[in-house]
């Protein structure tokens, strides 16, 4: 069966431009060292999967209209005044030439969220395709089904995540994942969940009533009164939260998948640095 591999762009690339253990220079002294990990853990990536189809999607700076329903939402990700002299804002221009050296489709995703694309590429092709996402962003755990994999980059323990991942990890399906993160809250993008509610719990309730929305009907039957009076005190908040996790078809896809079909022919990462002059 065909397979497509989402790539999303800018958490692969700060996974590995903050990883590096130090700051790695050509011999013209230019920083490539977000470019070296990105394309080497990429073509790792390409080889594990075996791909007939690859598609790269990364966020740019826009209005977000997660934000406007939450102001704090990602809030907590502090840019620098001058990110555009920034050495990783610099580099990632070096990922580009090198996807497109690479014969890789990428795209900026302008209206929404990199996240929005990838969700839509899920929900109109994955009845087509076997689809593989490659991020550590545990939001794509709701998109998890039998045709649906998340690969969380991790070098040598790399791991593949897929909907019994999920039911080991949380006791949840990926379908709830939306519904226990919005109790739970996600601090990586500054949501606040229900105060007193960590993954057990989230995940009982979740098993006990079936779903966020039961959970806010039914406050009142939850024996815990700590848990029952935060769930009644955090009513709008969790509500809000599922507005800001819960990932629908929504986007506008840059390429239709027949674009992006891809044959591996074997180029090393220094190749590609070789090949757009950073060698």
């Amino acid at each position: 069966m065909e397979k497509l591999l989402i790539v999303d762009g800018m958490n692969l690339y700060f996974q590995m431009y903050c990883g590096m253990p130090a700051r790695i220079v050509n011999k013209e002294g230019k920083g490539i060292q977000g470019t070296l990990g990105f394309v080497g853990a990429l073509i790792k990536i390409i080889k594990i999967t075996n791909p007939s189809h690859v598609v790269v999607l990364f966020d740019c700076e826009h209005e977000n209209d997660r934000a406007e329903i939450l102001p704090e939402y990602k809030a907590n990700r502090i840019c620098d005044p001058d990110e555009q002299e920034d050495d990783s804002y610099v580099q990632i221009f070096d990922v580009y030439d090198a996807l497109t050296f690479m014969n890789i489709k990428h795209a900026e995703v302008k209206d929404f969220e990199a996240d929005d694309a990838v969700a839509s590429y899920v929900f109109r092709y994955s009845s087509a395709i076997e689809i593989c996402i490659l991020s550590n962003d545990s939001d794509f755990f709701q998109l998890l089904s039998n045709n649906v994999k998340m690969i969380r980059y991790r070098g040598i323990k790399t791991n593949i995540c897929d909907t019994h991942f999920l039911q080991n990890k949380y006791g949840i399906l990926p379908c709830q994942y939306a519904d226990f993160k919005s109790l739970t809250g996600d601090n990586s993008d500054n949501i606040k969940g229900a105060s007193n509610v960590g993954p057990k719990t989230a995940s009982a309730l979740i098993n006990e009533f079936g779903s966020l929305q039961e959970v806010i009907d039914n406050a009142a039957k939850i024996k815990k009164p700590l848990i029952r009076e935060s769930i009644i005190k955090n009513t709008d908040r969790l509500q809000i939260n599922y507005k800001l996790i819960k990932l629908v078809d929504r986007a506008s896809l840059p390429y239709v998948l027949g674009d992006l079909a891809y044959n591996y022919n074997g180029i090393t990462t220094n190749e590609v640095l070789k090949g757009i002059g950073l060698r």
